[in-house]
């Protein structure tokens, strides 16, 4: 591989000598659909690319034509019930905290029933990251640590983590941790570039956390065609595409790249409900950006060359 590629492909360990998880992981945001053969499919194909880490948690399920809060995490725990061998492949990850119509709750007793509602609907002992869904700014971040830490201290969690944190909000709550938060999951795309300049990509550096970045499509912006009216840059369409074509991958793979190339070593969470389409994304794992690509994208993306 060219030296100067930056697409860092290899896997990610959540914490020092924790599980490893491939650069790509499988989001089940919209996994609605009930059809238990269909998809144990869906997720025996992620598996099978190597998107070991599945993504869930406990309120999807409220949109994309789900039955309600909890109706995702219990079309997995069907899929695992069925299917238990899926359970010793994966990385299985949850959130907790958001309670509509609060809508956020942090406190002890909250995340404690959070965590253990999701394993009964997942049908598991235990998950093996359990993250903050939504910063709950009216719960002191030492109750948030020590509702934490009894998780893992109690075996229903393997590690922990933040979701949608600021960097001084994830700052606060480790400082009362003794578990170490080994991931932060934030929006970041090539269209969404917040964690590059508000510093949460910086505090993964410092702190060793593992960004899982969602939405790296920009909740499919990235994807539009010319003309349409995406709120997407069509000078960052360009680019992307001129990427694609060089690379011989369509811009969804160069979307992904993009994500998995800063050097914190991000893991792009991807949503396709489609094994096809899984696979199409897979190809980002062949695809070479340089410094000057990324440059390239981040002042497209920006619309303004950088000083």
């Amino acid at each position: 591989m060219d030296a100067s590629n930056l697409v860092r492909t290899g896997p990610r360990g959540l914490g020092p000598g924790g599980v490893e998880v491939g650069p790509l992981a499988l989001g089940l945001w919209r996994f609605t659909g009930t059809d238990v053969g269909q998809n144990a499919a869906l997720i025996e194909a992620g598996l099978e690319l190597g998107m070991n880490l599945v993504d869930i948690a406990d309120v999807y399920g409220l949109d994309w034509g789900g039955t309600g809060f909890g109706s995702c995490e219990e079309n997995l725990g069907a899929v695992l019930r069925a299917r238990p061998d899926l359970r010793d492949r994966m990385v299985l990850a949850t959130k907790g905290g958001i309670v509509p119509p609060v809508p956020y709750d942090s406190g002890a007793a909250a995340m404690r029933s959070a965590c253990e509602a999701s394993l009964a609907r997942l049908g598991t002992d235990r998950v093996d990251l359990y993250q903050v869904h939504r910063p709950d700014m009216f719960t002191h971040p030492a109750e948030v640590a020590a509702a934490l830490d009894g998780l893992v201290a109690d075996g229903l969690a393997g590690a922990v983590g933040v979701s949608n944190y600021t960097p001084a909000q994830t700052r606060a709550l480790a400082a009362h941790l003794d578990a170490p938060l080994v991931s932060t999951q934030p929006e970041y795309s090539a269209a969404c570039l917040d964690p590059l300049r508000d510093g949460t990509l910086d505090l993964c550096s410092e702190m060793g956390m593992v960004p899982l970045a969602w939405s790296p499509l920009a909740g499919g912006r990235l994807m539009a065609h010319a003309g349409e009216d995406s709120g997407v840059r069509p000078e960052l369409l360009a680019t992307l595409d001129r990427l694609a074509e060089r690379e011989g991958v369509d811009r969804a793979a160069v979307c992904v790249a993009f994500v998995l190339a800063h050097p914190t070593a991000p893991v792009a969470i991807v949503g396709s409900q489609q094994p096809e389409r899984l696979e199409a994304m897979q190809a980002a794992l062949s695809v070479q950006l340089d410094r000057n690509d990324m440059y390239d994208l981040v002042e497209a993306s920006e619309g303004q060359p950088l000083p």
